[in-house]
Formats: structure tokens, C-alpha cells, sequence
């Protein structure tokens, strides 16, 4: 068992283990079926293949837009007792939680965030979030785009497939760091 583990240890890449890509390649299936259940709801609004790009969202959950040196900065306001699905990001980049409460499940679990937050979103994140109190988030992502629609395709992946953020290819990687 003592070699089983220092095996498993020996395959760390970007911070991932073999038994960790299981893991997570379950939760990546299970939140995308609970967010085609969440979508089916009357009184649901935007579309998982196109995050913040909804009107309707948009007008329950402001966006703003502002660029600055090389850095897209994008701020939502999301009000109390709304359930969130966010877009599958496929670059790392910090997050603030400016003011506000909420409860965040991502492949790692549930976390309560309390305003002042923050911390860093790892490619290959999706989140559920689940709004206690009126709360603004911000995200700050390092581009060379200029309009709002070329950078949403540039950090967010349209599926788990993106060559970016699959699992097999994070598989592959571990496995070959371990030759």
C-alpha cells in the first residue's frame, strides 16, 4: 500500500493526481446534468452555451466591462436567493468578492465565501453558486483582446472537451511525467 501512495505522489502535475481526475471528471458529469435540470425550470434565464451573454441575465445581473493595461475586469452583481451556473473557465485568473455571501460548490466541494474574498480559478472550473446576500464579484483576466466577445472565447471552453482543460490530455501528461 506504502508504494501504491508513493506512486500516486510521484504523478503530481498542475497540482492533479491520477485519483483526483476521477474525481473530477464526476463532477463535471453531474454538474452539467443538474444545470440542464436547472435551465428546464420556468423562471430560468440565460443559456449554458453562451454564459453572460443573456439579456434577461444580463438585466437581473449586471455585468460591467472595464480594460486596463492588458486585463479584462468583469464585475457581475448578483442579488440575494438566486442559484448560478457559471461558464467553464479555461484560464487561470484571480477573483474578488467584493461584497455579499455566498455558498460555492465546485469539484473540490461547498465552500461559504463571505465578502472580502479572494482567491484564484483554476482552468477547468465550473461552479454553482448559490446567492445569500446581494453580492459583486469580479474577475480579472490577463488578454490582448479588445472586445468582450473575443475574450469570452478565449476564456471560457463551450464544453469539458476544450484542449485545454480535458482530462485526457491532464491524464496523458501525468502519465508521461511519471516515465
Amino acid at each position: 500500500m506504502e508504494d501504491a501512495d508513493n506512486e500516486e505522489s510521484k504523478l503530481t502535475v498542475l497540482n492533479y493526481t491520477l485519483k483526483d481526475l476521477d474525481r473530477i471528471d464526476d463532477f463535471r458529469e453531474s454538474i452539467l446534468d443538474f444545470e440542464k435540470q436547472l435551465v428546464s425550470f420556468e423562471g430560468s434565464y440565460g443559456d449554458p452555451a453562451t454564459p453572460g451573454q443573456s439579456e434577461d441575465a444580463n438585466k437581473i445581473n449586471p455585468l460591467n466591462h472595464t480594460f486596463a493595461g492588458g486585463c479584462y475586469v468583469r464585475e457581475i452583481s448578483m442579488p440575494k436567493g438566486q442559484l448560478i451556473s457559471t461558464g467553464i473557465h479555461k484560464k487561470e485568473h484571480p477573483f474578488f468578492v467584493l461584497k455579499g455571501d455566498v455558498s460555492v460548490l465546485t469539484d473540490q466541494g461547498i465552500k461559504r465565501v463571505k465578502a472580502p474574498y479572494h482567491d484564484i480559478t483554476k482552468p477547468g472550473t465550473k461552479r454553482l453558486i448559490f446567492i445569500h446576500e446581494d453580492t459583486t464579484w469580479i474577475t480579472v483576466h490577463a488578454t490582448e483582446k479588445e472586445s468582450v466577445e473575443e475574450i469570452l472565447e478565449e476564456i471560457l471552453a463551450k464544453d469539458f472537451d476544450d484542449p485545454e482543460i480535458n482530462l485526457e490530455v491532464l491524464q496523458k501528461q501525468l502519465q508521461l511525467k511519471n516515465k
